[in-house]
């Protein structure tokens, strides 16, 4: 019976010693209570850096990137790349079955000669056959009122000799009317053969026809699909024989070397972003790296994200060895301050006091308390830019959560 006791003691000795320390710092802490002594947690203002991260998500993308889709339906006649490939620019990634294209190509460019030869007429004032036509009758009509003015001074004349009648010089008079008022007629046509309503209309199906043959001429170009920039495949969702409807997505080309995070950032953290700031990245998949670079754009208006009112930011970033792929989720840590070698104390140790915020230091056993200005705050550190000194000790709080004041004796427990 005394062998199994003593084996039980040797097994669990720790147990044993735990349990004396604690019966220990319970008799201790009783003692320090009857003498009215609080016990507490301290440290010392220390100097180190410190640094002000705001940290949420975000998803990667190509800061260049090209996407094709299909400019009209079609089948996929080839695919001369595969993801991962690196193009160059001007190369021809795939392309479509553009017969149908064409078609329509030269069936718009037929409607647009046609278009554009009723706008030549309508400028000329009509056709060659309508011209020549029109100025024979102009010639005549011309001819015609000389003839009348010679007869009619003809007539005049022999009136005056008594060899014509006042009726004959009247006939001769209005046979001069009858030939200017044609002639008039004539002249008009030239000048406003069409009115204001028909040109609108044969100009209107000029423009129309025009639009339709250069759209007809892009989706021939479209149809054969080349890479804008350098740079790499990283998205081919077809294969040749199968069928794209209008706007599908053919290809996606990136250049891998630069990427941009879009990521949103609460609205009380917006008031801290500047641009230039420090953006931090990293990706789980890759937990031993970290991409660094700047934020180039701060929210310009808020929106809802679920519970969240959020703004819009994007970072670019250096992606040398294209380890960062597009459409990844990230996390993202925009440094909007860092002070090396400052001034700092624990956040729990800095109270929010009447409106002022102060820290309490333990001198010869008791609490002074003392206004601080702080600066920059971390997630653990607070910086005090004036109010203590370097190497003060400062409590922390009471080890049973009692509120400190000026003035009270306390005892360190923990450092």
């Amino acid at each position: 019976m005394v062998h199994k006791q003593t084996t039980f003691l040797e097994r669990n000795h720790l147990l044993v010693g735990i349990a004396g320390a604690i019966l220990a710092l319970l008799l201790f802490s009783g003692w320090v209570m009857r003498r009215g002594v609080i016990l507490v947690r301290a440290e010392r203002v220390t100097r180190q850096q410190i640094t002000s991260v705001i940290s949420t998500n975000g998803k990667i993308e190509p800061l260049r990137n090209f996407e094709a889709h299909a400019p009209a339906p079609a089948m996929v006649k080839r695919v001369l790349v595969h993801e991962g490939d690196q193009v160059k620019a001007g190369q021809i990634l795939l392309e479509l079955d553009d017969a149908e294209a064409r078609a329509s190509a030269a069936r718009a460019l037929a409607q647009l000669r046609s278009a554009e030869s009723d706008l030549h007429s309508l400028q000329a004032g009509g056709t060659q056959e309508e011209l020549l036509t029109a100025r024979n009758e102009l010639v005549k009509a011309q001819a015609e009122k000389e003839a009348a003015d010679r007869n009619l001074q003809a007539t005049i004349r022999l009136q005056q000799n008594g060899a014509a009648s006042p009726a004959e010089v009247d006939e001769a008079r209005n046979r001069v009317k009858k030939a200017e008022a044609e002639l008039q007629l004539l002249r008009s046509r030239q000048t406003g053969r069409f009115s204001a309503p028909e040109r609108q209309k044969v100009e209107a199906n000029a423009a129309q026809a025009r639009a339709g043959y250069e759209a007809a001429r892009e989706v021939v170009a479209n149809s054969h699909v080349r890479a804008p920039f350098a740079g790499t495949v990283y998205h081919l969702p077809v294969k040749p024989g199968s069928y794209a409807g209008a706007g599908d997505l053919l290809v996606q080309v990136a250049d891998m070397n630069s990427m941009v995070t879009r990521a949103f950032v609460d609205e009380p953290e917006i008031g801290k972003l500047a641009k230039g700031e420090r953006v931090e990245v990293t990706w789980d998949a890759l937990p031993d790296r970290t991409w660094v670079g700047t934020l180039t754009r701060t929210p310009t208006a808020v929106s809802t994200l679920g519970p969240r009112t959020v703004g819009e930011i994007t970072c670019e970033l250096a992606n040398a060895d294209h380890k960062l792929l597009p459409n990844v989720n990230v996390n993202v840590s925009v440094i909007t301050a860092r002070h090396e070698s400052a001034l700092t104390v624990s956040r729990e140790a800095v109270h929010d006091f009447d409106g002022r915020r102060v820290v309490y230091e333990i001198t010869n056993g008791k609490i002074q308390t003392h206004e601080v200005q702080t600066g920059t705050t971390s997630l653990t550190r607070v910086e005090i830019i004036s109010g203590v000194p370097e190497g003060t000790e400062i409590a922390m709080g009471a080890v049973n959560a009692q509120s400190l004041r000026n003035g009270m004796e306390v005892k360190v427990v923990e450092r």
